[in-house]
């Protein structure tokens, strides 16, 4: 027994490092961490959750290549690595299921994941192979697919690498769909098409990295190209509704009676029903072009610009009693004005980031009365003005999207020298009056590594002068910038989800590659006419209830 124990002993202070070769072959970060990912080992439920599991942590779904390696090479001692003899290893027998696993057997022994675990702690663990190279970018084949009902599709996502290189994952990618009833998709990436009719996309994801394949369902039936062929087209959204519809294989119905026209664009516009007396004029006025007139009419109603302010009060209003009812006031005022005004979007955006002055005379700044904190105004103003919700980004890298730690706070930086003169808010009723200027001090600071962090658009080459005094006044040259597609296109499809019920982009502030618009080609028209507009939402609107889709019945046909 004696001799036995003392064999025990001496494996487990045998050197941490066994014999290898003199070049590793398996890299930590390419090779490893996507197998934890692919089998749910650093999913949610399982060691990615906020305190991990069975006193195991992992970063969720493997973005933190550091912290993961830590973790499996170095936290306890090392007790999940057994270099002396790898099969032994924890890290081995846990998911292979050689020793009880509350997450069950995620991987077969002998298998090509098995194998290249353990082939790792042969070799050392190594954090890094010096010659491995790094990921780029990931695609998935097909990128566009149309199925017939119950069809099926399998997928493939490959990986690029910096070395112009490129590798078949599809084996540990990670699928979804974001319309299941319309198209489903299995763990090893087969699409199967239901039996509803309708597009998804299906998301491919490799170690932070997505690729998409868009999936349309048209109706088994065929439609006759005449069909199409023959119905009007008044602009260019009519024509590229049209095409949408083709493909689906849906008519659309007939055109809607003046009666409804009437109480739909009066209602869109102005928020109210129209009076007895536009009525009967309407009615009465046998012009060809009196829907397009009545238009040009309502959009000069005061009740116009009260319809659409309310809309942004909603949007943008704080809690009255948390930051007071005279600045909540004035911020209604201030927004109420500029609908009044018809100031173009991109200079109200522009007024509103950049505000200054008293929370008493320019209503503007209780923007920053309400959020206090950097992090607090980027999550506001991305999902707001550029449909990026970057909450999930605050503490983890973002599960469906590209955003990352570095991204949200470098955005957050903008906002780092906001001061403020006052005695801020006292809850529940705040009354006090509060400045807000372009302050000389203040920090961001990345919450792992405690790095300060210097403002930085999410897209694009914004530039950013660090002696500038106020950030805000770059972010705002950048979201508003002619250049930026995004920023025109998600006011645009607020507008046609206000006008229409449902926007291209549902949710209407929640822009992604996993959540693309049901119209992108429509999307991108529309953007570029707000723009080219001068983004004007009156000239926006008169386009919108111009077209012939506009103006369809809601009742049904037979196809």
């Amino acid at each position: 027994m004696l001799v036995v124990r003392t064999i025990m002993v001496l494996l487990f202070i045998a050197p941490s490092v066994p014999l290898r070769a003199s070049e590793p072959t398996v890299d930590f970060e390419n090779d490893l961490q996507p197998i934890f990912t692919r089998y749910g080992c650093t999913s949610g439920p399982c060691h990615g959750k906020a305190r991990g599991q069975g006193g195991f942590q992992l970063s969720l779904l493997g973005f933190d290549s550091d912290f993961d390696y830590d973790a499996i090479a170095k936290e306890g001692r090392s007790r999940r690595i057994f270099p002396a003899a790898p099969e032994l290893s924890l890290l081995l027998q846990k998911p292979s299921a050689m020793v009880p696993h509350g997450g069950g057997k995620r991987i077969e022994t002998g298998s090509d994941e098995y194998k290249l675990i353990l082939q790792w702690i042969k070799e050392g663990m190594p954090r890094k192979v010096e010659s491995a190279a790094k990921l780029v970018n990931v695609t998935v084949a097909p990128d566009g697919v149309v199925l017939k009902y119950e069809q099926t599709q399998p997928l493939k996502v490959t990986a690029h690498y910096d070395d112009n290189s490129t590798r078949d994952v599809t084996r540990l990618a990670a699928f979804q769909s974001n319309e299941s009833p319309i198209a489903s998709v299995s763990e090893d990436g087969l699409i199967t098409a239901g039996s509803i009719t309708g597009n998804a996309a299906i998301m491919g994801r490799f170690m932070g990295m997505i690729g998409i394949c868009d999936v349309a369902i048209p109706r088994p039936e065929a439609v006759p190209a005449e069909d199409y062929d023959k119905l009007p087209r008044n602009n260019y959204i009519d024509e590229l509704v049209w095409s949408k519809l083709r493909q689906l294989n849906i008519t659309p119905s007939d055109i809607c009676d003046d009666t409804t026209y009437l109480r739909r664009v009066t209602t869109d516009i102005c928020g109210r029903i129209p009076r007895p007396d536009e009525v009967a004029a309407f009615l009465e006025d046998t012009s060809e072009d009196k829907r397009a007139t009545l238009v040009d009419r309502l959009v000069k109603e005061p009740d116009f610009a009260d319809h659409w302010a309310n809309k942004w009060m909603d949007l943008l209003r704080p809690n009255p009693y948390r930051v007071g009812i005279k600045a909540v006031l004035n911020y209604d005022q201030w927004i109420r004005e500029r609908f009044h005004q018809r100031m173009p979007w991109d200079q109200f955006v522009r007024e509103l980031i950049t505000a200054k002055g008293s929370t008493f005379r320019n209503g503007a700044v209780t923007l920053f009365r309400d959020r206090r904190t950097p992090d607090e105004v980027a999550t506001l103003t991305s999902q707001l003005f550029v449909g990026v919700r970057l909450e999930c980004a605050k503490c983890h890298h973002h599960v469906f999207e590209k955003w990352s730690q570095d991204d949200f706070y470098s955005f957050a930086a903008y906002f780092k020298k906001v001061g403020r003169k006052g005695r801020g808010v006292s809850p529940p009723i705040s009354g006090s009056e509060e400045f807000f200027y372009a302050g000389t001090k203040g920090s961001v600071k990345h919450p792992v590594t405690g790095a300060e962090m210097e403002p930085r658009p999410l897209w694009g080459e914004g530039t950013f002068d660090k002696e500038l005094l106020d950030p805000r006044d770059a972010l705002a040259t950048w979201m508003t910038s002619p250049d930026n597609d995004q920023f025109a296109q998600v006011f645009a499809n607020r507008v046609w989800a206000d006008l229409m019920g449902r926007g291209l982009v549902e949710p209407v502030d929640d822009f992604r590659a996993t959540n693309p618009a049901s119209n992108q080609p429509l999307l991108i028209a529309l953007g570029t006419h707000f723009r080219d507009t001068g983004f004007s939402l009156t000239e926006l609107i008169r386009k919108i209830t111009a077209s012939h889709v506009y103006q369809l019945s809601s009742a049904t046909n037979e196809r």
